[in-house]
């Protein structure tokens, strides 16, 4: 059986949040929106999908015609947040910075 992630206390999100500029903590989750085009953002998700499948775990994405969302709660830990998000997080970050999508 895999252990299962241990769940950050608020106080360690909110901490590990100042290092990522433009995520929030909402409810049971971490947040962030870049503005890009729907062309661009199908290109920015399959680039993200491909580092998801390589370190098992994904982000909720919500694609629209000028923006992008990402979510990422870890499920395992019953829907809480752990390091695994932040360290996707940092990797969604890169990854859309390389295809010059905008903070909002």
């Amino acid at each position: 059986m895999a252990d299962v992630p241990l769940p950050l206390s608020d106080h360690e999100i909110e901490t590990r949040l100042r290092d990522l500029p433009g995520w929030s903590h909402t409810g049971q989750e971490i947040t962030r929106t870049f503005g890009i085009r729907y062309h661009g953002g199908v290109a920015l998700i399959v680039h993200v999908a491909d580092i998801e499948r390589l370190i098992g775990h994904h982000a909720d994405i919500d694609l629209r015609w000028d923006t992008i969302r990402f979510a990422i709660t870890t499920h395992d830990a019953g829907h809480q947040i752990t390091e695994a998000d932040f360290d996707l997080a940092h990797r969604i970050d890169a990854i859309a910075h390389a295809h010059s999508a905008k903070p909002l």
